[in-house]
């Protein structure tokens, strides 16, 4: 007798400490996906773990839907709330930021492909030699160019021949990056930064356009400061642009969750694959997307440029994947 009663309490006690750990494990899930909407509320990137949650604020629907399951299943009902605001709050950011621009008028004056790609350390190099004959961009914008791999190849004669018109600025797999044209180009500054930003001045049809290599540090607890400040620079290069067309294109380590990046767009300048329909299409990780991912890849545009079509494309032995972009130029607004 004293067996079966022992028995049946620890038959009982066992989904009581289910139901216990059941609010514990929810309030856990609800912290992860509340904590980052918190800031992204607030116009902040927050410290560790905030601007990395970030970059993924759709998939924080997913903690908040657990949590509302534990909550159902444990009937806590101040978890029902909490994981009702979180999963309202998650899909009030979901919208694409900065589509409300309209295209500029009057006929356009010329048209201009952009490709921009993360080669990882150069060994997604014979990728984007590929895509490069494929697809025939005018502007190229390469980040990650190492000096065995990816600078030799760009000096091949089959490539100069395609595009006798480059700049390549800084040393080592992860801190060099290129420009390729079609059109003539001068060296118009650069951003300064760990990575190099080599900034060009191209001529197409007449025109003067500023093309911009954008490839800020990541967001990794030891390079918050940089990441910041160095987003802040091209920020400051969008506000004081002056009259000619703009593009910044590149590896922006950032989203449109993050407000470092928001700032940039802040000053006028559109993300060419937002204004095309593709405003969450996964850019980085490549292993993963177009399932699971964030678009830290863009390329951003200001008022007298308008994009036709964005496509983001695969890059054999990359973890981004490429952005190509044609866009059309306009005389004015």
């Amino acid at each position: 007798m004293a067996t079966g009663n022992a028995s049946a309490a620890a038959t009982g006690a066992a989904p009581r400490r289910r139901r216990r750990a059941a609010p514990v494990a929810a309030a856990v899930l609800l912290l992860v996906a509340t904590v980052p909407l918190l800031f992204r509320a607030a116009g902040s990137d927050g410290v560790t773990p905030v601007p990395q949650l970030l970059a993924f604020l759709p998939w924080l629907l997913v903690p908040a839907g657990l949590g509302l399951a534990l909550s159902l299943a444990a009937r806590w009902r101040p978890g029902l709330f909490w994981a009702a605001a979180a999963l309202i709050g998650t899909a009030a950011f979901l919208p694409a930021y900065g589509t409300d621009p309209q295209p500029p008028r009057g006929p356009a004056v010329a048209r201009l492909r952009v490709l921009s790609a993360n080669l990882e350390f150069g060994r997604a190099t014979d990728g984007l030699l590929a895509t490069l004959r494929r697809e025939r961009p005018g502007l190229v914008a390469v980040q990650e160019c190492d000096p065995d791999r990816c600078a030799a190849a760009l000096d091949s004669p089959a490539v100069r021949a395609a595009y006798p018109y480059r700049l390549l600025a800084g040393h080592g797999a992860s801190e060099g990056s290129a420009v390729l044209s079609r059109y003539p180009l001068t060296q118009d500054g650069e951003v300064t930064g760990e990575l190099a930003m080599p900034r060009a001045a191209v001529t197409l049809s007449d025109r003067r356009i500023r093309f911009q290599v954008a490839h800020p540090m990541p967001p990794l607890p030891a390079s918050l400061p940089a990441w910041r400040a160095e987003l802040g620079r091209l920020r400051d290069l969008a506000a004081a642009r002056g009259p000619d067309p703009l593009v910044i294109a590149g590896d922006f380590n950032s989203s449109q969750d993050h407000a470092a990046f928001r700032s940039v767009l802040a000053t006028g300048l559109r993300d060419s694959a937002a204004l095309a329909g593709r405003p969450r299409t996964p850019s980085w990780p490549s292993r993963t997307t177009p399932v699971l991912g964030a678009q830290i890849d863009h390329i951003l545009i200001s008022a007298t440029l308008w994009p036709r079509t964005a496509r983001f494309l695969d890059l054999p032995g990359t973890d981004h994947r490429a952005l190509l972009v044609d866009l059309e130029l306009y005389a004015g607004r």
